[in-house]
C-alpha cells in the first residue's frame, strides 16, 4: 500500500506545483488519511520540495489509533501538548525556502490561518482548494473493498435486529444496540449516528433517537452504517410492526420504492448529478410531495459519510464509474410517518453489469 499513497501524493504535487506553490500542507483529517495512510487525530501533512512530514500532536497514552501511517513518510511528533501541527508544518516549510505553500482554506479557521503568517512571516499562504476531494471521487479497488465489507457489516447488524422482539422499546435503546451489532460483527465503530423513528418521527432523515416506544401499526425508520477501515457506507429502510400495513402506508411505501429505483436505475458513467436526482425527485413531486423532500437524492461516501459528489437539482458534474454513491430518496407527512430507502452503491458501466449494489436487506415491505 506504500506505493498508493505515494503515487496519491504524487498527483496533489502535480497540482499544486502547476499553480506555482512549491509544497503543499493537508490538513483535513480524510484528506490526511487518504495521502497518509493514517494519522492519529490533529496530524497534518506536509509535502515539501525536500520530503513528506507527517507532523503530529502530543497526544495522551491510549490515545485512539486511525490507521499506520504510509512507512515512506517521516513522522514528526510535536514536543508540547499545546503546539498546533498547523503552525509547526507553516514553520518548517518557511524554513526550507519553499516561497509559497498551498493551505486547505475550507479546513483552517481565520485563527490558524493567521497563526502560520505569524510563525512564517516570509511564506506566501495561497488557497489548496478541494484539489484532494477531487482525487478522492474515484475509488481504487482496495477501497471499494473495505466499503464492501462495511456494507456486509451493515446488512449483517440489521438482519439480526429484525429477527428480535421491537415492539415497546425505545428508539434510542434500539439505536444504541445496533451500533453495538456493528462493532461486534467487525465494524471499527458506527459510520455515523444511527437513526432510528417510530410512528410520526419515521420516514425523517437523520432523526435523532428519542424515547418514543414501538407501537404496534408503526412505521419503523432506520439509518445506519459501518466504518470499516476508514471507510464507510450507509443502508435506510421503513418496515411496519406487528400488523398488516395500512392502505396510506403501502401506497407511499411503493412510491418511495419507485423513485428509489429510478435513481439506482440512472446511475452509469456520465450521467449529471442532477439527472440522477431528477430520476427519483420527479415522482415523488408529480405526487404532491415536493414541500418534504430533502435537498439532495443521495451522495458520495467513502472516508467521510457525505462526500461529493452531492446528488441535487443544481449539482453540476458527472458521475465517474468506481464512484460510491447512496441514493435515500424519502417522503414524511409531518404528525403520520413516512418512508425512507437507502442504498449505498458504486458506479459501474453496463458492460460491468452496471450500478453494484452494495447493502442488500430486502426492499420489501415488512411487517415485523
Amino acid at each position: 500500500m506504500s506505493e498508493v499513497y505515494a503515487v496519491r501524493r504524487g498527483l496533489l504535487r502535480d497540482r499544486y506545483a502547476a499553480a506555482g506553490s512549491a509544497a503543499a500542507l493537508v490538513s483535513r483529517p480524510a484528506n490526511v488519511r487518504y495521502l497518509a495512510g493514517g494519522a492519529p487525530p490533529g496530524a497534518v501533512l506536509l509535502l515539501g520540495p525536500a520530503d513528506d512530514v507527517l507532523l503530529c500532536p502530543r497526544a495522551p497514552t491510549g490515545a485512539p489509533a486511525h490507521g499506520r501511517p504510509d512507512e515512506g513518510l517521516r513522522v514528526s511528533v510535536l514536543a508540547g501538548t499545546d503546539d498546533d501541527p498547523v503552525v509547526a508544518a507553516a514553520a518548517l516549510a518557511g524554513g526550507l525556502d519553499a516561497g509559497s505553500l498551498s493551505v486547505e482554506e475550507h479546513d483552517l479557521t481565520v485563527s490558524r490561518h493567521r497563526a502560520m503568517g505569524s510563525a512564517a512571516p516570509g511564506l506566501r499562504l495561497c488557497d489548496l482548494g478541494t484539489s484532494v476531494e477531487q482525487l478522492r471521487l474515484v475509488k481504487d479497488e482496495e477501497e471499494i473493498a473495505c466499503l464492501r465489507i462495511a456494507a456486509e457489516i451493515t446488512d449483517q447488524a440489521l438482519g439480526e435486529l429484525l429477527e428480535s422482539i421491537l415492539v415497546g422499546r425505545t428508539e434510542r435503546h434500539l439505536a444504541l444496540e445496533l451500533e453495538r451489532r456493528l462493532v461486534d460483527h467487525g465494524a471499527d465503530g458506527p459510520a455515523f449516528a444511527t437513526s432510528v423513528g417510530t410512528g410520526p418521527h419515521s420516514g425523517q432523515g437523520r432523526h435523532r433517537p428519542t424515547d418514543r416506544r414501538v407501537e404496534e401499526g408503526d412505521f419503523l425508520s432506520v439509518c445506519l452504517g459501518a466504518n470499516y477501515h476508514g471507510y464507510r457506507c450507509e443502508i435506510g429502510r421503513t418496515f411496519v410492526i406487528g400488523t398488516s400495513p395500512a392502505d396510506w402506508q403501502i401506497e407511499l411505501y411503493d412510491l418511495v420504492f419507485a423513485a428509489q429505483r429510478a435513481g439506482r436505475e440512472a446511475l452509469r458513467p456520465g450521467a449529471g448529478y442532477r439527472d440522477v436526482d431528477h430520476a427519483a425527485r420527479h415522482l415523488l413531486v408529480s405526487a404532491g410531495h415536493s414541500d418534504c423532500l430533502r435537498p439532495s437524492t443521495g451522495h458520495g461516501v467513502g472516508l467521510e459519510i457525505d462526500e461529493d459528489p452531492q446528488l441535487a437539482p443544481t449539482a453540476m458534474g458527472k458521475l465517474d464509474a468506481c464512484v460510491p454513491v447512496t441514493v435515500e430518496p424519502g417522503v414524511h407527512l409531518p404528525g403520520r410517518g413516512g418512508v425512507r430507502i437507502d442504498d449505498t452503491l458504486v458506479v459501474r458501466p453496463e458492460a460491468d453489469g452496471g450500478p453494484e449494489l452494495l447493502t442488500i436487506t430486502t426492499k420489501e415491505l415488512l411487517a415485523l
